[in-house]
C-alpha cells in the first residue's frame, strides 16, 4: 500500500466533528462485510486509510463504537454521520469517502469482503438515471437549500451546529411518527 503525501479534510453533516489529513493510503474500496453494511446504514462502505500519525481531529471529537476486539468505529454523536473504522492494530483509519469534503478525489480500487455482496450490487450502473435533484425536484431542491443545515465542504473558522436534534418524545409527538 503507498503512501500518497497530501491535504485532505472531512468531517460530519452537521460540522460538530471535523478532520485533517496530511497523507492518505492508495487503498481506497467498498467494503461489503455485514458489519460495513450496519455501520454505514448501506449496501457498503466506501472506505479510504489515513495513516494514524497523518490524521488530526481539528473539530469536537467523534464518539467511538468498538464494534469487535479489534475494530473501532468512529461517528458524530450529534447528527449520527458515520466516519471511520479503524483496526486498533494497523496503524491506519480507514474514512468513510462520502465524509471526505472531496469525495471525488477517491474513486474505488476494489471490493473487499464480497461474501455479504448484495446479489443486485453488479446491476447498479444499469438502473435508471432520473438526473440531478434540482431538474426533478426543483422546488423540494429550493427549500432544502433555503433551510440547509449542512456544514460546508471545506474547513471554516468557526461553525455553529445548527438544526434540532430530535428525541424519541420527540417523534412520538409529530403527527405521523417519522422522522
Amino acid at each position: 500500500m503507498k503512501r500518497l503525501e497530501m491535504q485532505v479534510s472531512g468531517g460530519c453533516q452537521c460540522g460538530a466533528v471535523r478532520y485533517h489529513a496530511t497523507a492518505m493510503f492508495d487503498n481506497s474500496h467498498l467494503c461489503h462485510c455485514r458489519m460495513c453494511q450496519k455501520a454505514s446504514g448501506n449496501i457498503f462502505a466506501a472506505l479510504v486509510a489515513a495513516p494514524d500519525d497523518a490524521l488530526t481531529w481539528t473539530r469536537g471529537k467523534p464518539s467511538i463504537w468498538k464494534s469487535s476486539q479489534l475494530v473501532e468505529r468512529g461517528f458524530c454523536a450529534n447528527c449520527g454521520t458515520p466516519l471511520f473504522f479503524h483496526h486498533l492494530e494497523n496503524g491506519r483509519t480507514n474514512l468513510m469517502i462520502g465524509a471526505l469534503d472531496d469525495p471525488h478525489a477517491f474513486s474505488p480500487h476494489a471490493n473487499t469482503c464480497t461474501e455479504n455482496m448484495v446479489p443486485w450490487f453488479d446491476t447498479i450502473t444499469g438502473i435508471e438515471n432520473t438526473g440531478a435533484t434540482e431538474s426533478n425536484g426543483a422546488e423540494w431542491a429550493a427549500a432544502i437549500k433555503q433551510s440547509n443545515n449542512q456544514h460546508p465542504d471545506h474547513d471554516t473558522s468557526s461553525w455553529a451546529v445548527r438544526g434540532r436534534i430530535l428525541h424519541d418524545e420527540d417523534v412520538a409527538d409529530s403527527a405521523d411518527g417519522h422522522r
